[in-house]
C-alpha cells in the first residue's frame, strides 16, 4: 500500500494488520433512487472525510425509544388491502466508470464513525456494474499521509471490492485533503494504477469525504483535477468547512456538494450516487419488468403493487384477490419484566415508551385492543384486554403502574399470558390474531420451556426482546418462528442499533394475507418520532 507525503522521500510500502471486521446490512438492494434523473455527467471524484462525534450515550430513552418504536412497525395491523410494493429489479446498467474514494481518517473522526463511511462506501458499490470492462473502483485513505488502499484495478469483482472496504483501517492524524486530491491526479487516476485514460467514454469519478477544515491548499488542486476531466463530489459531515467543499466540487455546485449531520445518517446518500451511476431510468416504461398488475418505475430498477382489493404475494409480483377478514383487529398484551434490575428510573421509560406505541394504533373494540402485565417473583396483571376503549385511557394506566421490584419469574408470567391474558375471560376476541411482547433484562428464575412452547403452539405470534444480562437461549424459546425475526437481544445499550437492523417492518398473519395493512405512511411517522427523540 503506497503512503504519499509532502515529501517524496517518505513515500513507501508497508503492511496493514487486518483490522476488525466491519458488519454492515445484508441484502442490500442496488440502485433504487425513489425520484431524480439519472446523472449523466462526467468523471466524477467523492471525498469523504469523519465529523467528531458527539458523545455517546446509554441512556435508556434512546434505548427504549429505538427498541420499542421499532417493535411498533411490527405490531401495526392490517385493516387496508394491498401490500407496500416491493423492491423487484436490480438491472441497474451503469456506464464504464473509473471511481474513486477518497476517504478522511483524521483523528476527529472516531473509529465507529469511521466504520459507517465504510458501510456507505459499501451500498454505492452494491448498485456498480463492477468489471474490468464496466466500472473499476480504488479507494485512497488519508490524513496527513495518504494510502492507496487499493487501485482501480486490484479488485475486478464487487465481492472482492466489498471485502477490502470491510478491512481498511483510520490512520487517525492531521487532514491533508489537498494532498490527497494530488495523489488521485498523479497516481490513482493513472494508467498505471488502472485507469482508463485512452478512453473517452469511460467516466472519471472522485467522492470525498470530509468532516474538518484541511491543513493544506485545495483550490488549487481541485481545478487541476476538474481540469484533467475528473467530476468530484464533496460530502461534509458535521462542522465541516463548506466553503471548502464548494472549492473542491465540480459544477453545478449544487448537484456536488452534499452534507450530513453526522456520520449516523451519511448512508441517506447513497441513493444519489447509486442514481448518478445508474444509465436506465425507467424499466416498467421499457417492459423490462414481471409486475403482474401495476409497475413502479425508479431510475434502474422498479417495484410490484397490486390494484384496490387485491395484495401482493410473497414473490414479490404477483397479486391475490382479498377476501374481507376481520380488518386491522389485534389483540395485544406486554409482558413487562419489573425485576429489580431493571432500576425505576429505567421502568419509567419502558412505560412511556409502550404508550408511543399505544399512540400508533388503532384502539377501539373492532380493531387494537391492549393488555398489560407485569412480573417480578409474581404476576400482576394491570389491565386486561379491552378493558380500556381508547389510547387515552390505555395511556393513563400505564403511567398508573406501579414498579414490583422484586425477582424474574418469566416462567409464571408466560404460563399467565397463556391461561388468562388470552383468554375470553380477560377481553380476548375469538378468530382474532393474538400478540405477545415479552420483555426482560436477565435470566429467569423458573423454567419457562413448557409455557413458551404452549402459547406458540396455540398461535400466539410472540416476541422477545432482551438487554443486559437476559439470556439468548431463553429469547429464542420463547420467540415464535421464524426465530431470527422475532427475537432481539443486545448486551450494551449502545449496541440498539444492531437490534433495528434485524426487526421486520410488519406483523403478518399469514393465514389471510389481505388483512395486512401497507405502513408506509406509518414507518414514515415512526422513523420521525425516533429522530426526534434522539436528538
Amino acid at each position: 500500500h503506497a503512503i504519499f507525503s509532502p515529501s517524496p522521500s517518505c513515500m513507501s510500502l508497508f503492511p496493514r494488520c487486518p483490522p476488525p471486521s466491519l458488519h454492515t446490512c445484508q441484502g442490500l438492494a442496488p440502485c433504487l433512487p425513489e425520484e431524480g434523473q439519472v446523472n449523466t455527467f462526467g468523471p466524477r471524484l467523492f471525498l469523504a472525510t469523519p465529523h467528531p462525534a458527539s458523545s455517546s450515550s446509554a441512556a435508556m430513552d434512546r434505548i427504549f425509544s429505538t427498541l420499542l418504536l421499532h417493535l411498533l412497525l411490527l405490531l401495526q395491523s392490517y385493516r387496508v388491502c394491498g401490500t407496500p410494493p416491493q423492491p423487484r429489479g436490480t438491472l441497474c446498467r451503469t456506464k464504464p466508470t473509473d471511481l474513486v474514494f477518497i476517504i478522511d481518517s483524521s483523528r476527529s473522526v472516531r473509529p465507529h464513525e469511521f466504520e459507517k463511511v465504510k458501510v456507505f462506501l459499501s451500498r454505492v458499490i452494491e448498485g456498480l456494474d463492477v468489471g474490468p470492462n464496466s466500472t473499476r473502483v480504488g479507494v485512497i485513505n488519508y490524513a496527513s499521509a495518504v494510502k492507496n488502499e487499493f487501485s482501480l484495478k486490484t479488485y475486478q469483482t464487487k465481492a472482492g471490492l466489498l471485502q477490502a472496504v470491510r478491512k481498511i483501517e483510520p490512520l487517525s492524524t492531521g487532514t491533508m485533503t489537498g494532498l490527497a486530491i494530488q495523489f488521485a491526479i498523479s497516481r490513482a487516476f493513472s494508467d498505471s494504477e488502472g485507469a482508463r485514460v485512452r478512453s473517452p467514454n469511460v467516466n472519471k469519478v472522485a467522492i470525498i469525504v470530509t468532516d474538518g477544515r484541511p491543513q493544506d491548499g485545495v483550490q488549487d488542486v481541485s481545478a487541476r483535477a476538474r481540469a484533467a476531466g475528473i467530476e468530484i463530489f464533496a460530502i461534509g459531515v458535521g462542522r465541516v468547512d463548506m466553503h471548502t467543499l464548494r472549492q473542491i466540487a465540480s459544477e453545478p455546485l449544487d448537484d456536488h456538494v452534499d452534507y450530513v449531520e453526522s456520520y449516523s445518517v451519511i448512508e441517506k446518500l447513497t441513493q444519489k450516487f447509486q442514481e448518478a451511476f445508474c444509465v436506465v431510468s425507467d424499466l416498467c416504461a421499457t417492459g423490462d419488468h414481471d409486475c403482474e398488475q401495476i409497475c413502479i418505475s425508479t431510475p434502474g430498477a422498479y417495484k410490484c403493487a397490486c390494484k384496490e382489493g387485491f395484495t401482493l404475494n410473497n414473490d414479490g409480483k404477483t397479486c391475490s384477490a382479498c377476501s374481507g377478514g376481520s380488518g386491522s383487529a389485534l389483540d395485544l398484551v406486554f409482558l413487562i419484566d419489573g425485576s429489580k434490575s431493571v432500576r425505576p428510573e429505567n421502568f419509567e421509560l419502558v412505560k412511556k415508551f409502550i404508550n408511543q406505541i399505544v399512540d400508533s394504533l388503532e384502539v377501539s373494540d373492532k380493531q387494537a385492543q391492549v393488555g398489560l402485565v407485569q412480573y417480578s417473583s409474581s404476576v400482576r396483571q394491570e389491565f386486561p384486554l379491552g378493558q380500556f376503549k381508547n389510547k387515552k385511557d390505555i395511556k393513563a394506566a400505564v403511567k398508573k403502574m406501579a414498579y414490583m421490584e422484586k425477582g424474574t419469574m418469566t416462567g409464571q408470567a408466560l404460563k399467565y399470558l397463556v391461561d388468562s391474558s388470552f383468554s375470553i375471560a380477560n377481553g380476548a376476541r375469538p378468530g382474532v390474531p393474538k400478540v405477545g411482547i415479552v420483555f426482560t433484562d436477565g435470566r429467569s428464575q423458573d423454567y419457562i420451556t413448557d409455557a413458551a412452547k404452549k402459547a406458540k403452539d396455540l398461535g400466539f405470534k410472540m416476541f422477545a426482546v432482551g438487554v443486559g444480562n437476559a439470556v439468548e437461549d431463553e429469547l429464542r424459546e420463547i420467540a415464535s418462528e421464524p426465530v431470527a425475526e422475532h427475537y432481539f437481544y443486545t448486551a450494551d445499550f449502545r449496541t440498539i442499533s444492531k437490534i433495528g437492523k434485524k426487526l421486520q417492518m410488519k406483523i403478518c398473519i399469514e393465514e389471510d394475507p389481505c388483512e395486512c395493512k401497507s405502513i408506509v405512511k406509518f414507518q414514515t411517522k415512526v422513523e420521525e418520532l425516533i429522530n426526534s427523540l434522539q436528538q
